[in-house]
């Protein structure tokens, strides 16, 4: 293998092993600091050694080693902690007779302690976020302030907020208990579902969205279910994330540009994530309170069940949105609502349903909004009005592939208007 190659499929371990190896040091050092910088020094002596000795047989254990021991050294030259550090070197020293590549046992995955150590309400919402993506999904300062639309000088302060807030306020790095564990589940949730929005639908760049992030996403899902079985909104959170993420192959044709999904190649869907988020479906709603997750999975497995768009059950998707909105109202809610209302009952009822919408202050920027209402224009021959929406559309979109699609939607109603005239002038 070329350097390159090597340097790739080391990327591929550390992004694997990263979050499982700072939240085992975390809970064990208690101290988030000292152990994104042993975690960082492990992963640099790795890059270091493994392109001469080869990568172990467990790269997880060895990485763990080399960090516990770089933890003891940094903690021996801080006299202030001396005496912590006779127990770290005792805790060293019975495993200094075994190579770092020798460990048998499993390496302790503590990430769902910290999921709700980064989630913790006592920090505020973006910083919860930010460090979320940070520590968890393991994001360089630069790739936080990508995703979440900010400075990377913005991004590295409320990271450092976060720091401090857990230090001075003492967080505790653990679970919360039974009776405070309903009211914590749903910041957890909206971290992992904001991270896999980013990653299956970018807000920035040249890409459509980022494997990596949905990948990460996905992971964190499955690790809270295996842990909370029995809370209804993790079981639907991860089933939209599948049945969602199933689609990922068709979203962008051989030149990489968007596919909208009534026009995606079905057959390329993936079939297992739909079988799963589907029976995770009927697990979620079976609870007796459904969420807005569950509600959102429900709908997400009815575009993902019949064999062609036109088969899709409209009727029972606008029926659900119905039980949406009076759960989690919202304009975006009431926006894809619309969508489907237009789908259901024509181009006029769902143009109806979107100007009702118009005075939305969170819509006003939102570039589907007026994308939507002129795809409804298009198909009623408003060309003329459909161009401006296009336009206002374009404006909006953040993405490269986004502004591409709009463009050619608009060149379309552009021919369409140059159509109309020369019938009109003859």
């Amino acid at each position: 293998m070329c350097e390159s190659e090597i340097h790739r499929s080391l990327e591929s371990v550390f992004r694997s092993e990263r979050s499982v190896l700072l939240a085992s040091l975390v809970q064990r050092y208690r101290d988030l600091d000292l152990a994104e910088e042993v975690t960082s020094d492990a992963i640099e002596s790795a890059l270091h050694h493994w392109p001469i000795d080869g990568v172990p047989a467990k790269p997880g254990a060895w990485l763990l080693t080399t960090a516990r021991r770089k933890a003891v050294d940094r903690l021996r030259r801080d006299r202030t902690l001396a005496a912590k550090v006779g127990m770290l070197q005792a805790d060293s020293d019975r495993r200094e007779s075994h190579p770092p590549n020798s460990l048998d046992e499993n390496l302790p995955d503590d990430r769902l302690q910290l999921f709700f150590t980064c989630t913790h309400p006592a920090l505020a919402a973006g910083d919860r976020l930010a460090l979320t993506l940070r520590c968890l999904a393991g994001l360089t300062t630069a790739e936080v302030a990508r995703a979440l639309l900010i400075p990377p000088a913005t991004a590295a302060q409320r990271i450092v907020r976060a720091k401090r807030k857990i230090r001075v306020a003492r967080i505790p790095f653990r679970l919360p208990e039974q009776d405070e564990l309903a009211s914590r589940v749903p910041m957890v949730l909206e971290v992992v579902y904001s991270i896999f929005t980013e990653g299956y639908s970018a807000t920035s760049g040249e890409l459509v969205g980022r494997v990596d992030l949905t990948a990460e996403a996905l992971g964190m899902g499955r690790l809270l279910h295996a842990a909370l079985p029995a809370e209804p909104e993790v079981t639907g959170l991860l089933a939209l994330m599948l049945l969602i993420d199933a689609r990922r192959s068709a979203r962008t044709g051989p030149d990489g540009e968007i596919v909208l999904l009534a026009d995606q190649d079905r057959r390329l869907w993936n079939a297992e994530f739909i079988a799963e988020g589907t029976e995770l479906v009927v697990e979620a709603l079976g609870g007796g309170r459904s969420g807005p997750y569950s509600v959102q999975a429900a709908i997400a497995a009815l575009h993902d069940e019949p064999h062609d768009a036109h088969s899709t059950d409209w009727p029972q998707i606008v029926a659900l949105y119905d039980v949406l909105m009076t759960i989690t109202p919202g304009a975006i809610v009431a926006l894809n609502r619309a969508v489907a209302v237009a789908m259901r009952d024509g181009a006029e009822s769902g143009l109806r349903e979107l100007d009702a919408l118009a005075d939305e202050t969170s819509l006003r920027r939102y570039h589907p909004y007026p994308m939507a209402r002129a795809d409804l224009l298009q198909r009623l021959g408003r060309f003329d009005e459909a161009a401006v929406d296009y336009r206002r559309a374009l404006d909006f979109a953040r993405t490269a592939p986004e502004k591409r699609l709009l463009q050619r939607r608009l060149a379309e109603v552009h021919i369409c208007i140059g159509q109309v005239e020369r019938t009109t002038s003859t």
